[in-house]
C-alpha cells in the first residue's frame, strides 16, 4: 500500500501534529523553527502568525480554535534535524490556543499544581470538550525531566494531573468508546493504556506499573515511539522512530501490521477524507508531509468537522 504514498509538500522544519480541516487542508507544526503551517491539498505551504518557542502537538477544539502543546524549544545543530536539548531561551513549556486563520497564539497554561510544564507534547479532546494531553518532559545535558499524563479545560480554567511520572509520555488518543486514554512512551517504546473513570480521572492500576497504566506493549528491536492515532474500529497506529514505520496495535496489545515509510523518522498521523480512509503523515527525518490511503477508517476525532 505504501507505494500509493505521495509527498504532499518539502522543505518543513520537523514536522508534527497534523490536523485535517474541514476545508481539506492540514495544519501541522514546525518543531524546528517554532512554526504553525498550513498545507494545502494542492500542497502549497503558508506559515501562520510569528515564529516561536517549540510547537508540537495540535488538536481542533468545540470553538474551532486549534490547540498547542508547545514544548518550550530546542537546541539544534547545524546539518541535524533532532534538537539536543532545551533552547538557550528555554523557561518551561505551555498550552496555548492558536487561531486556525492567523497563528496568533494565546498562552493558557504553563503550570499544574505549582509545578511547570517542561515539554507538553500531543493532545485529544474528549466528548466533554476537555482534553487530555502528554508532557514528554525535557532532556537536559545530565538529566532529564519526568514526563505526565494531564487533563485541561480549553477556557483556561482547569488543569490536573492524571499519572505521573511518564519516563517520557509522547503521544496521545482515545480509544472508540472514550474508556481508555492511550498513551506512548518514547524512549521506552511502550505503549500504555489508562483507564477512564471520569473525564480527568484514571483508574491507578497497583504495582509494579510506575504510573497506574496497563502496559499493552511494544516491539522488539530498538525504536522509539513518537505520536498515535486511533483507527475507527479501535486499532492504534503508532508512529515508530528508527525503524520507520507505522506499529498498528490491536487493544490487546498485539502487533497486527506494520507499514513502513520512506524516512526513520515519521512523528505522526492524522485522518481524514469523506470516507476517513486518507491518512497524513509527517515525516521529519525529511522535512515532509504525506498523503497516502489507509486500510481502514480512521477514528473522527471530536470537534474535527
Amino acid at each position: 500500500m505504501t507505494q500509493d504514498l505521495r509527498i504532499l509538500a518539502t522543505g518543513l522544519g520537523f514536522p508534527e501534529g497534523p490536523v485535517a480541516m474541514p476545508d481539506g487542508s492540514v495544519v501541522l507544526t514546525e518543531i524546528n523553527g517554532g512554526r504553525i503551517t498550513r498545507v494545502g491539498a494542492d500542497g502549497s505551504v503558508t506559515r501562520l502568525g510569528p515564529a516561536g518557542g517549540g510547537p508540537n502537538g495540535l488538536a481542533r477544539g468545540p470553538d474551532g480554535m486549534l490547540y498547542l502543546c508547545d514544548n518550550g524549544g530546542s537546541r539544534y545543530i547545524p546539518g541535524h534535524f533532532m534538537g539536543v536539548g532545551p533552547a538557550e531561551d528555554y523557561q518551561g513549556g505551555c498550552i496555548a490556543r492558536v487561531d486556525p486563520a492567523t497563528g496568533a497564539r494565546t498562552v493558557l497554561y504553563r503550570e499544574v499544581d505549582g509545578r511547570r510544564l517542561s515539554a507538553p507534547n500531543d493532545i485529544v479532546f474528549d466528548r466533554q470538550g476537555g482534553f487530555w494531553f502528554t508532557d514528554m518532559g525535557k532532556r537536559h545535558a545530565t538529566h532529564r525531566d519526568h514526563g505526565g499524563l494531564y487533563y485541561a479545560l480549553p477556557d483556561g480554567s482547569s488543569v490536573r494531573e492524571a499519572a505521573y511520572p511518564i519516563l517520557s509520555a509522547n503521544g496521545i488518543g482515545l480509544a472508540p468508546d472514550e474508556r481508555v486514554v492511550y498513551v506512548a512512551d518514547c524512549e521506552t517504546a511502550t505503549l500504555w493504556a489508562f483507564d477512564i473513570e471520569a473525564p480527568g480521572v484514571v483508574t491507578k492500576h497497583p504495582f509494579p506499573s510506575p504510573h497506574g497504566g496497563r502496559c499493552l506493549g511494544g516491539v522488539a528491536g530498538f525504536c522509539r515511539f513518537d505520536s498515535l492515532a486511533v483507527e475507527a474500529g479501535g486499532n492504534i497506529a503508532v508512529a515508530t522512530l528508527v525503524t520507520g514505520v507505522i506499529t498498528v496495535f490491536a487493544p490487546d496489545g498485539r502487533v497486527v501490521r506494520e507499514v513502513p515509510m520512506p524516512d526513520s523518522h515519521p512523528t505522526n498521523l492524522c485522518f481524514g477524507g469523506p470516507d476517513m480512509r486518507t491518512a497524513w503523515i509527517t515525516l521529519s527525518g525529511r522535512g515532509e508531509l504525506a498523503v497516502m490511503p489507509w486500510a481502514e477508517p480512521g477514528l473522527r476525532l471530536n470537534f474535527q468537522g
